[in-house]
């Protein structure tokens, strides 16, 4: 690990401003994964703000009915709060079908949205990673592509995003509160938070530099059957090949986002209205314009088995 200086901030707006003073800084709450990129040097920040002082942890209702998530609610407090047990069990589902309790117990609700892809070719620093270092090229087109993605890929990437959690926010239409260097707040739909990887894949999200999230906020509960079905080489601790996160309601009709196929949490609002006709139907659309390799073709009829599945649990 490469040496480095620290601060603690005392203000959100004064951790953006800590970050724009000093190339190469990076927040630090959890550290789940950032520490773990620091000791590969694949991420070598110069300088760690430690935001875990700024009293962004507390989940409470809004004024339209929803909730707002502090930036630093830790994942198991999220997992277990009764209000997102009772309203929003999709969330609470994804949350418990990701890591260890060791790690939700440190991992944060910003960082969960932020952690960067488990490719195997993006951990290894002998291989070319676009991600890991832009124009060098990606090894894992043409190389070992089994749990990679099948969509929304480019010729320069072909990672998927590793959260769980990002997939549930997904599919209920969360809003990301941040802040800036300047003082100003803005709010980011989540639909629009993740980038795909086109030609810089090693820009992950649209934030600008500095940017710090404050908050992510849940919009009034639509109600329904909240399913998270997460299926993986292991029965934990492992991430997804394909994962599937729906809200059914009783008329058949609902909303639903796939984690293991794409460089974000993925959801095409279309596909939510083919709901009725059933799995097929859903899974041809979220699925349109796929592009798999021979090794990761199976995930495309795996995400329709999976589908149905989901969908025969909600209608009991």
């Amino acid at each position: 690990m490469r040496s480095f200086t620290y601060e603690r901030a005392s203000s959100p707006a004064e951790a953006a401003a800590a970050a724009m003073r000093t190339e190469g800084a990076r927040f630090i709450a959890g550290g789940t994964n950032l520490l773990d990129l620091m000791k590969l040097e694949i991420e070598t920040p110069t300088h760690l703000i430690d935001v875990n002082g700024l009293a962004l942890d507390k989940i409470e209702t809004t004024t339209e009915g929803g909730l707002r998530i502090g930036a630093l609610v830790r994942n198991t407090d999220l997992a277990a709060d009764e209000r997102v047990r009772r309203d929003y069990g999709l969330l609470s589902r994804a949350l418990l079908a990701g890591a260890s309790g060791q790690l939700r117990n440190k991992a944060t609700t910003a960082g969960n949205l932020l952690q960067r892809t488990r490719c195997p070719y993006f951990y290894d620093t002998n291989q070319p990673c676009n991600k890991r270092q832009p124009g060098s090229g990606c090894a894992a087109i043409g190389g070992f592509t089994r749990p990679l993605a099948v969509i929304g890929t480019s010729d320069a990437c072909i990672a998927t995003h590793p959260s769980d959690m990002a997939v549930a926010m997904r599919a209920l239409d969360a809003t990301v509160e941040t802040v800036r260097s300047d003082g100003t707040v803005r709010g980011i739909p989540i639909a629009e938070f993740h980038r795909l990887p086109g030609d810089t894949p090693h820009i992950e999200t649209t934030l600008v530099p500095g940017e710090l999230i404050t908050a992510v906020t849940l919009p009034k509960p639509v109600g329904g059957k909240h399913i998270y079905r997460k299926v993986r080489d292991r029965a934990s601790y492992a991430f997804a090949l394909v994962s599937v996160g729906a809200i059914v309601q009783r008329d058949g009709t609902g909303r639903v986002a796939l984690g293991g196929v794409a460089h974000r949490p993925w959801r095409v609002e279309a596909a939510d209205a083919e709901m009725p006709r059933g799995a097929k139907a859903v899974a041809e659309r979220l699925l349109a314009g796929a592009r798999p390799t021979d090794e990761n073709a199976f995930k495309l009829p795996l995400v329709e088995r999976t589908l149905g599945a989901v969908l025969a649990e909600a209608k009991g």
